[in-house]
């Protein structure tokens, strides 16, 4: 069976903005728990010159939402970074990426396969199908930031472990 643009792209993204929803909730929770402060973890980094909390989680929306948006209009332009943001902005982020991951349609993002698709970074100019765009742009870029986003949150002591990253799983139907 082949897979199709729908199935490389909604499900695989769903997955992991689920998880990603889940521990930024698990870790509000642990600072509920503990009386710290989750707005500490916006501007949290894992090294000195790595971007902060804030900017992993836009960029989990930015390489979900936005990159199938690309693929719809034939250029990635996602909206400019809102920045150091309280941390219920983050959450509620996260939320409007996976409400709208779950409104697309399968015939909706099947439609788009094969179309070009322009990315300009700087003064160099990429060109793309859609699938090549998300094998090899999308998709690395977007786990990057969600498994970066994980660490941030781990390594500042909210209890996560490898189950939380994976989200719940697409297993075969019996």
């Amino acid at each position: 069976m082949a897979t199709s643009l729908y199935d490389l792209s909604v499900p695989t993204f769903l997955q992991t903005v689920s998880a990603v929803a889940g521990f930024v909730d698990r870790a509000a929770r642990h600072c509920a728990e503990t009386g710290a402060d989750p707005d500490d973890f916006v501007d949290a980094r894992l090294f000195d010159d790595m971007a902060p909390f804030h900017f992993q989680i836009e960029c989990v929306a930015h390489h979900s939402v936005w990159g199938l948006e690309a693929v719809k209009n034939g250029a990635f332009a996602p909206p400019a970074l809102v920045g150091s943001v309280p941390f219920a902005d983050l959450q509620a982020m996260i939320a409007q990426a996976e409400a709208a991951l779950k409104a697309l349609t399968p015939d909706e993002v099947n439609g788009w396969s094969g179309k070009k698709l322009d990315f300009q970074i700087g003064p160099r100019r990429l060109t793309f199908t859609p699938e090549t765009f998300f094998l090899s742009f999308s998709l690395p870029n977007f786990h990057f930031h969600a498994v970066t986003a994980y660490d941030i949150l781990r390594t500042r002591g909210v209890p996560l472990g490898k189950r939380d990253y994976e989200g719940r799983l697409r297993t075969r139907q019996a």
